[in-house]
């Protein structure tokens, strides 16, 4: 495929950022695109199983806190907690729109990342860290702090959203390794036979180094 047909397929605006880094081997900013696809599918796996034992395992630690799997039902009524209440009816919403049954499994499963890694965010620690940190028990308890979970967390889910919505992952290959490397430690933190299954299944290492001799990076 050529440069015009790239351009006409994928728009000028989305090509334009790999042809000026590699000004002028077209070829190579052609290459360079691909090799971005390549890289966000090859995350597909470990996201995907970060995203849902993190959000089963804060579930888990939330039934507890409210003594309820209705959890999400009595947000709202805190007044501590009452920002996280528009994306509960978001998703409630949802679930409705597509003729089901509210429950606490769809609603689980509906919440999105973001809301997952909000609510460890500072102005919930009062209320939610105490419980939400048992999330976590395999993190030293030393370092179980509320913010040494908070800033991977929000780093990770920024690096899902580019991977989700097709954006540019790959212009700093060190920097999607270590994103990688941060998600297994969490995966460690939530349990610890996580890793190895994310190792057993994903082909992350492997296109990372081939895409590091496809671009001449050391």
């Amino acid at each position: 495929m050529d440069t015009y047909t790239f351009r006409k397929v994928f728009s000028s605006d989305r090509m334009q950022k790999y042809l000026d880094l590699h000004h002028p081997d077209d070829e190579k900013a052609l290459l360079h695109y691909r090799i971005n696809i390549l890289i966000s599918e090859a995350s597909y796996p470990l996201l995907s199983i970060f995203e849902v034992a993190l959000r089963n395992s804060l579930n888990r630690e939330l039934i507890k806190h409210f003594g309820t799997t209705d959890w999400y039902l009595q947000i709202e009524a805190d007044t501590a907690l009452k920002d996280l209440a528009g994306d509960i009816k978001t998703a409630m919403r949802h679930i409705t729109k597509r003729g089901e049954t509210i429950n606490s499994s769809k609603v689980i499963g509906e919440l999105t990342l973001g809301f997952w890694v909000r609510i460890l965010n500072v102005e919930y620690e009062m209320v939610l860290w105490k419980s939400l940190r048992r999330a976590f028990p395999y993190m030293p308890k030393q370092d179980r702090k509320r913010h040494m979970v908070s800033g991977p967390l929000n780093k990770i889910r920024d690096f899902r959203n580019r991977v989700y919505h097709n954006e540019p992952v790959s212009w700093r290959l060190d920097k999607v390794e270590e994103i990688h490397d941060k998600i297994i430690v969490v995966l460690g933190w939530l349990n610890n036979e996580l890793p190895e299954y994310a190792n057993s299944i994903t082909r992350f290492n492997d296109v990372l180094m081939q895409a590091k001799i496809d671009l001449a990076i050391k």
